[in-house]
């Protein structure tokens, strides 16, 4: 009966869509753009790189195949007083009509760019085809020979400038026999500006370099020369191209940025000098003297230099205590000498804030509640420093109890408490090192109370810990120097504890509910070509990300207690205070690529993989640390925790679906739909396994000749939310092939919706 439901469903899907004609509002005597195409006669000139060039492209296509905009819009009736009719249009796409002047326009617009890549005889022709009142329309791009550069010359009169070209030549786009492209003239000439305003040309633009080229009669070949014009006065004189030096540095730290800049109109009520810069404010300097100048790169009679400027506005951008930041420079003269007089205006930002979270939980089908509260300070000390106080409590009912609880729910109760300081605070290092690496320091205090019908258990930890740039948005650094984690089991059911945790029936469950410390430093490196997430996501170019952890903990804590010839306890572990240490190491590694196919369609996909490996003081990994397989952001077709290890089937306890290696691997095919809607269609693959053989996850250890026999495989459809700084996820996967032997193990030849679907909903990318 269901089949036949969604059988009757999908057919009538079909009906409508095939009944919506894509060429209903299309008027008599004129065609649907149906299709576009670029076909080139020079692999050298790829038809991808010439698409930004159209004017009029045909109506675009989810997941590059179906129309599905077009036809929304032609469900709609012709009567535009109707609610539904107006929605309709506005969910949906206009039929794009083909436009012979656009058309025109796009053609010549390819050809100017085939001929700047250096194909200067170049010729686009447009072949159409027509059918039922739809066009399909073909640029074809014959390229012709290229021209090449047979001399190169440099006419610049400015001696001081042509020292700065020529040392810095090495990095030229120009050379003798290379193809005559405009483009890369053009980045000749900002690369040279760049490097001019690195060394005090602050009135410096590209558009004081200028070429000339002489094409040789009867070859392919360009003499080719760079000129450097003169500056131009306002009053029409020229003269050559002053270098400025930095004067006076001023602060105003109460800049008013609705109001006009005019140094006049602001206002100041008071001021200091600091190291020999005014520093003006209105009624209390909120930020300290040392501050400002340790943010501060540009410094008196220096160059001026553009990338010192740039690095100013970096580290003020870090303060959280400001709003904005701007930086302007006033000429003046002494002498022969040109100077700046730098005004660095800061405003300020709200520095103290209350914040109210609450939040729905669902824990394998058991729903709850929580609630958070935080207080933030961004200028504690006069520095910047940010302070934030949060607590946090949780009710979640909890179903499929089986034996005597006095209670059938789970309470958390959590405070945590961080300073985050915008410098690097370690002893024995210069303040060139500290402003060289802009790191800021963590340190961080938690606590949290978990009771359930099992069990009570209280989280205590510590952490100290370090983020930095190193200069570059795209790569970002994190050490955490020391984290502390201390695991309390003050009470235990009795009939858990004797089902589950007396005689070593399940050593991993054992091991995981006993009281434990973990001492681990830690190290993680993330690298995104595109600069932070948010411009990735935003990006219309490809890009790529590769993301490496590695922490080890209870080295030193090992090496203390064999130093001390410390006993061990029942268990064979060394003991601090009582209290046995977890010793590990963990690697992780993933690298993800997203490739642009159009501005609605990219195909995304990534790999990743870890260990975890228990020794020393330890057989098992903390099940904090272990790896688990499923759920929204692993292999979809699994529900969270509920997949591996190997082929071990599960037995309803989640701790038994951990492991301490992970593969993963996903492609996803993303795509515009309306609004703010984003779909995706995705293929997951990977599993867990464990490095040892335990009883009770048997099937569950790593080998080589059988691990690939085991990696699970789903695929799926995804529904996406973006709202711009945050993104909605909904993702429907179902299982394809099982790594559990026997009749389920390829669902993909049978499947079976209420077994192998699985549901999720999660804030962000997977990946």
């Amino acid at each position: 009966m269901k089949i036949g439901f969604r059988h009757t469903v999908f057919a009538t899907i079909l009906l409508l869509l095939a009944s919506c004609s894509s060429t209903k509002y299309v008027p008599d005597g004129e065609y649907l753009l149906d299709e576009v195409h670029i076909e080139t006669d020079n692999k050298s000139v790829k038809p991808s790189n010439l698409s930004l060039y159209l004017r009029q492209n045909a109506n675009s296509k989810w997941f590059s195949l179906i129309k599905m905009q077009l036809y929304v819009y032609n469900l709609s009736g012709r009567d535009s007083t109707k609610w539904s009719n107006r929605v309709l249009r506005r969910m949906g796409d206009a039929p794009v009509i083909y436009s012979a002047r656009e058309t025109e326009r796009s053609r010549e617009e390819i050809k100017k760019a085939v001929q700047n890549m250096g194909y200067m005889g170049a010729e686009v022709g447009c072949h159409t085809e027509t059918q039922n009142k739809k066009l399909k329309l073909t640029y074809n791009v014959k390229t012709g020979r290229s021209y090449k550069v047979r001399s190169l010359k440099y006419d610049i009169p400015d001696e001081k400038i042509w020292n700065y070209m020529s040392n810095d030549s090495a990095a030229t786009y120009l050379s003798e026999g290379m193809v005559f492209d405009v483009n890369l003239l053009e980045m000749e000439r900002l690369r040279i500006t760049e490097n001019l305003q690195r060394n005090g040309y602050y009135k410096f633009n590209k558009d004081y370099l200028t070429y000339t080229a002489d094409t040789v009669k009867n070859t392919f070949l360009v003499d080719l020369t760079m000129h450097l014009n003169p500056y131009r006065q306002g009053n029409g004189e020229t003269s050559d191209h002053q270098q400025y030096a930095i004067n006076q540095i001023n602060f105003i730290t109460d800049y008013n940025v609705l109001q006009s800049s005019a140094l006049s109109s602001i206002e100041v009520n008071d001021s200091i000098h600091y190291k020999g810069m005014p520093i003006y404010y209105n009624d209390n300097l909120y930020l300290r003297p040392k501050v400002l100048a340790d943010n501060l790169y540009i410094s008196r009679g220096k160059l001026y230099n553009v990338q010192d400027v740039q690095r100013t506005y970096t580290n003020f951008g870090r303060l959280q205590a400001l709003k904005y930041t701007n930086i302007r420079f006033f000429e003046t003269q002494r002498q022969d000498s040109a100077l700046l007089n730098a005004y660095v205006m800061l405003t300020r930002s709200k520095h103290q804030s209350v914040s109210l979270e609450l939040e729905g939980t669902n824990s394998a089908g058991d729903l709850g509640a929580a609630a958070a509260v935080s207080f933030q300070h961004r200028n504690l000390f006069k520095g910047s420093e940010t302070f934030m106080v949060k607590l946090r409590g949780a009710y979640e009912a909890v179903s499929g109890l089986q034996g005597d609880y006095l209670n059938e729910s789970y309470t958390e109760w959590g405070a945590e408490t961080s300073i985050n300081f915008p410098r690097f605070l370690f002893p024995f290092l210069s303040n060139d090192f500290r402003r060289k690496i802009r790191a800021s320091t963590e340190f961080g205090l938690q606590y949290n109370y978990q009771l359930r019908p099992e069990f009570t258990r209280i989280i205590a930890s510590a952490n100290w810990s370090y983020k930095w740039g190193l200069q570059r948005q795209r790569a970002q650094h994190r050490i955490d120097l020391l984290d502390i984690n201390y695991l309390y089991m003050p009470w235990i059911q009795a009939d858990f504890e004797d089902k589950y945790l007396k005689d070593e029936q399940n050593y991993i469950l054992k091991y995981n509910y006993e009281d434990r410390m973990i001492v681990r430093t830690g190290y993680s490196f993330v690298y995104n070509s595109a600069g932070s997430q948010l411009n990735a996501l935003s990006s219309n170019k490809s890009s790529y990300t590769v993301r490496f952890n590695f922490e080890s903990a209870g080295n030193l804590l090992y090496l203390f207690a064999k130093m001390s010839n410390l006993q061990k306890n029942a268990n064979g572990e060394y003991t601090i205070l009582n209290i046995p240490f977890a010793q590990y190491i963990k690697a992780d590694l993933d690298y993800s690529k997203n490739i642009v196919i159009d501005n609605r369609n990219s195909l995304t996909f990534h790999i990743g993989g870890g260990i975890a490996v228990p020794y020393g003081n330890a057989t098992v990994v903390p099940f904090e640390k272990r790896y688990f397989s499923g759920g929204a952001n692993s292999v979809r077709g699994w529900s969270v925790r509920s997949l591996g290890p190997g082929s071990f089937p599960g037995d309803g306890n989640f701790l038994n679906q951990s492991g301490d290696i992970k593969l993963d691997a996903s492609i996803e095919y993303r795509t515009r739909m309306f609004w703010k809607f984003r779909g995706a269609a995705f293929i997951d693959a990977g599993n867990i396994w464990t490095l040892r053989e335990y009883k009770d996850q048997l099937g569950g250890k790593f080998r080589f000749n059988e691990f690939y026999k085991q990696i699970a495989v789903a695929y799926g459809l995804g529904l996406r939310l973006d709202l711009d700084f945050f993104i909605l996820r909904f993702d429907g996967g179902m299982k394809a092939v099982n790594p559990e032997r026997g009749a389920k193990r390829y669902p993909f030849l049978s499947p079976k919706f209420s077994r192998d679907f699985a549901f999720h909903f999660a804030v962000g990318y997977p990946f």
